[in-house]
């Protein structure tokens, strides 16, 4: 649920009208990406994935978290 509340709360985020708005819904986004980020380690720690897989999961959450921050500190140059 929380990889899909990434995407969606940019998706609103863009929807919005101001840039107040839309870098709310970003950082709402950044949130759930740390929450997804966090339930990775469980995951590993709990043994569901590999050290592999971690190690993909993990570097495609630290592209979109600078990703994220890149839009954040775009729509923050607006205000």
């Amino acid at each position: 649920r929380a990889v899909v509340s990434v995407c969606s709360n940019i998706a609103e985020g863009c929807g919005r009208q101001t840039a107040k708005d839309t870098i709310n819904f970003l950082h709402i986004s950044r949130g759930s990406l740390y929450e997804v980020e966090t339930q990775c380690f469980v995951a590993w720690d709990q043994d569901y994935i590999t050290k592999e897989q971690f190690d993909d999961i993990f570097k495609t959450i630290q592209v979109c978290k600078r990703l994220l921050n890149g839009f954040i500190n775009y729509y923050k140059k607006l205000l």
